[in-house]
């Protein structure tokens, strides 16, 4: 048994060493829903993070945060670097590039500093937004 908890820790040590990790959806087998990723209060990642699913981020990241599903940045979270996901709601402090397929939502607690480029956008009274936004229908038109 610890043979095999020590196998799966090198691995994961490994991965992270390489700045990348890829986060696989988590299916229980008895239910379509998928269980969300989270990065907890107190841990900082640096490195690239390539997700199926949705994501919730507490603690900090700098990198780059490539996710099919909806990205929430908590209260306490910080992310330093490039989002790209299909939602976005913002508690946080963001400094970067934010690529959003569809809604953005930056809460009364949301500190931002960059890009913008989204669908729709919805900023909160008391949230701080520092930088530029490019509305339209879709990111991808954005990109040709």
């Amino acid at each position: 048994m610890f043979r095999c908890i020590t196998n799966s820790l090198t691995k994961i040590i490994k991965e992270i060493r390489q700045n990348h990790i890829h986060v696989k959806k988590f299916n229980s087998g008895n239910t379509d829903k998928q269980v969300p990723n989270i990065i907890a209060n107190g841990t900082s990642i640096i490195g690239d993070i390539i997700s199926d699913g949705d994501f919730r981020i507490e603690g900090s990241i700098k990198g780059i945060i490539n996710a099919k599903g909806r990205i929430v940045v908590g209260e306490s979270g910080t992310v330093e670097g490039e989002i790209k996901c299909s939602d976005a709601d913002i508690c946080g402090s963001v400094i970067g590039k934010l690529n959003v397929d569809n809604l953005t939502v930056f809460k009364a607690t949301a500190k931002f500093d960059g890009d913008v480029v989204t669908k729709k956008i919805s900023i909160e009274p008391g949230a701080v937004f520092s930088g530029t936004c490019s509305m339209g229908s879709s990111t991808s038109e954005n990109k040709k």
